[in-house]
């Protein structure tokens, strides 16, 4: 087991082989007897570990957890020379019937929101409820300016041996931004050495040209969408369009940048496990609230 700073306890973390796709790394963490599933999905150059692990325990209180490294971060499946999106939600999707883990809440953060709708689109019965934090249906006109950075570098970075072994430490800790906590900043940064920088601008370059506009009012399973309303990533416009545009969603405000997750973890975990009971199979319990 790992320990992750600020945490008296993380769930266990092992490698699972997913049938004919590949080895990954997951955490699982039961929750209590009878508990929904949240299946956590997380953010470009970051892994699990990073985006997860100062919310396992609040999450693990009130649910079972499931979280894997996407392809091409952390230990995940190699995405070889193009990283899919797609190919993501297939992987997560495998891993719920690797693990026989049923019906699952999709929480996905940044990118991996963007996963998360994928999931719905390709495997919907797998579903019970979505929950979208810091996240869009299409990144618009911020795309140009991703793409401006990941298009060209996405090939050369990827055959060039040299390269290949550089990290994705720089534009991750781009996309947190300032950590004032020292030891929180040096376990981020090592957590971010786990990816290539090839892999994390491939997903850029996925990340510019991915769009669930055309689709995503089709959701018909409970959704609540958290906004970090101080974002410097994910503009709050875009945030609050995916609401808009996914009927029945509840918009859940968290006053924070892009990496509160990480940064200000207390404070996204209520918030979080508000969203969480909102689209939970059965209703929210008002009495649970101070339990965050």
């Amino acid at each position: 087991m790992r320990q992750v700073p600020g945490e008296a306890a993380t769930p266990l973390t092992r490698l699972a082989e997913l049938p004919g796709r590949g080895v990954t790394r997951v955490w699982e963490c039961p929750g209590p007897p009878g508990a929904a599933t949240l299946m956590l999905i997380h953010g470009v150059a970051f892994t699990a570990e990073l985006n997860w692990g100062k919310v396992f325990a609040p999450l693990a209180r009130h649910f079972r957890l499931i979280a894997i490294d996407l392809r091409g971060h952390g230990d995940g499946i190699s995405a070889g020379p193009r990283f899919r999106l797609e190919d993501c939600a297939d992987d997560v999707a495998a891993l719920a019937g690797t693990l026989g883990s049923g019906r699952f809440i999709a929480v996905g953060y940044s990118m991996g929101g963007m996963v998360a709708q994928l999931l719905y689109r390709r495997h919907a019965p797998l579903l019970s409820g979505l929950v979208l934090c810091s996240t869009a249906g299409s990144v618009g006109s911020l795309a140009q300016e991703l793409a401006a950075f990941a298009l060209p570098a996405a090939a050369g970075l990827w055959w060039n041996p040299v390269l290949r072994l550089v990290s994705a430490e720089g534009p991750g800790l781009a996309l947190l931004g300032p950590i004032d906590d020292p030891a929180t900043a040096g376990w981020a940064r090592a957590q971010l050495r786990r990816t290539a920088l090839a892999s994390a601008v491939s997903a850029i370059q996925a990340v510019c040209q991915f769009s669930s506009d055309g689709w995503i009012s089709q959701v018909d399973v409970p959704t609540a969408v958290v906004v970090t309303t101080r974002d410097r990533i994910v503009p709050v416009s875009r945030q609050l369009a995916l609401a808009r545009a996914i009927p029945g969603a509840s918009v859940h405000k968290v006053d924070a940048d892009h990496a509160v997750c990480i940064t200000a973890p207390q404070v996204f975990a209520r918030t979080l496990l508000k969203a969480c009971w909102s689209v939970e199979p059965g209703g929210r319990d008002e009495h649970r609230l101070g339990a965050a």
